[in-house]
């Protein structure tokens, strides 16, 4: 039915590739494309042999030039970005000169943050918005005309959270409530890899987020508090109980200008003592920090140093045990009265490696973007401009997640977040 050309080769993208080759009928050709070609090399043998033709090739992801002249070789039908968020603009300009869809698992985020551009811009929408993350929608919803006019989607964040976490909120405005007034997304990761300290995806971008400011969306505008300020415990099925922390994450921005009336919007995330410590220390030394150092007559950037010494997430998958559970509980009324729910999943860390190879964080972003990219090709979600999942009929992407490895659950009567 379709050709894709998947940039990215690490954890997730594994796993979306993965689950591409399973989806044969969709998916008949893939080319797989990353910096380090051989890293493609390996994941193309192993999976050869099935049903869908895969191709390999080398491209620097930052370099819009590169990528037209890959899209213009190979002729696809939709880009999956499975890199780096820093990436998505480039990715986006080829697909736009090129005329072909788009998708990408998290939204936009500069990889310099001292650039005088882009800090501008950026200090003027801390201003305007009430939010400091350095991630955001704007650059990205910036296209929305440019795609229309072009006659091409993109679908922004088809991974767990962002992506699923908005079906989720769109299942539950179409068939469990008139309207929704309160939101609470929950990510709890029960797994133990056994280290010290390692983070589940890419170090960079995990640490970052951790360490940025949480906010919140509460009626109207948002509200900022320092890191890891707000902490809750909740029970998980299946985990138990765990320390959650309020965390900014980019699908509140998209609900609160997707989901009418919606009055409270949080997002919270389970982390351990163990980490919390390694990561306070690290931050406390500059080894979080993006700005380069001399070191020894050469330019290093600290974090990116960090992530050398780290483990690599995509490494964890053997060694980690236990589940994940992610999903959203929400609050509101329906027929008049009021009404509370819960839409969630549970993945086995074990039982994704013994599928594809992967630990359960990786397995719970690459099994989306696939959906997401077979929605596209497929023509169930079909219309020009830039959007973001909730933005789009929940029911066929649901019924995929149960059929492809995310089957979700529902409880009628959750314990709420206080």
């Amino acid at each position: 039915m379709g050709r894709v050309l998947i940039i990215g080769c690490g954890g997730v993208a594994s796993v979306a590739i993965h689950k591409c080759c399973q989806n044969s009928e969709v998916f008949e050709e893939i080319m797989i494309a990353s910096r380090t070609k051989s890293k493609c090399d390996v994941l193309a043998e192993k999976l050869s042999g099935g049903k869908t033709k895969i191709q390999t090739a080398q491209v620097n992801a930052d370099n819009k030039d590169e990528v037209i002249a890959l899209i213009k070789q190979f002729q696809p039908d939709l880009v999956m970005n499975i890199a780096l968020p820093y990436q998505d603009l480039t990715i986006m300009d080829a697909c736009l000169a090129c005329k072909v869809n788009y998708m990408d698992t998290a939204n936009y985020e500069p990889e310099d943050i001292e650039d005088p551009k882009w800090r501008e811009i950026y200090d003027k929408r801390c201003k305007e918005e009430g939010f400091s993350a350095y991630f955001d929608y704007s650059w990205q919803w910036a296209y929305k005309k440019k795609f229309e006019e072009a006659g091409i989607t993109a679908l922004l964040g088809s991974g767990f959270d962002p992506g699923v976490t908005q079906a989720y909120c769109a299942y539950a405005l179409k068939h469990e409530f008139d309207e929704i007034d309160t939101i609470d997304i929950l990510d709890c990761n029960g797994g133990d890899h056994g280290y010290p300290f390692a983070t589940n995806f890419n170090p960079e971008i995990n640490l970052r987020e951790v360490s940025a400011p949480g906010s919140y969306w509460e009626n109207g505008h948002w509200v900022e508090i320092p890191a890891m300020s707000i902490k809750r415990d909740y029970d998980f099925e299946q985990v138990g109980k765990k320390d959650m922390y309020l965390l900014h994450h980019e699908e509140i921005e998209s609900l609160a200008k997707n989901i009418p009336g919606v009055k409270r919007i949080r997002f919270f995330m389970t982390f351990g003592q163990s980490y919390l410590d390694h990561m306070r220390c690290l931050e406390n030394v500059g080894m979080l920090s993006t700005t380069p150092i001399l070191y020894e007559g050469k330019e290093i950037v600290p974090i990116q140093f960090l992530k050398a010494l780290l483990p690599d997430p995509a490494s964890l998958g053997p060694r980690t045990k236990g589940k994940t559970n992610i999903g959203c509980i929400f609050t509101g009324k329906k027929d008049g009265k009021e009404k509370k729910y819960y839409l969630y999943n549970i993945c086995d860390h074990q039982e994704c490696y013994k599928e594809v190879g992967s630990q359960a964080i990786s397995y719970t972003t690459g099994v989306p973007a696939m959906i997401g990219a077979m929605m596209l090709l497929t023509g169930v979600w079909k219309k020009p401009g830039v959007y973001t999942v909730e933005e789009f009929d929940p029911d066929p992407y649901m019924e995929a997640l149960n059929k492809w490895g995310l089957p979700w659950k529902e409880s009628f009567d959750p314990v709420l977040v206080e």
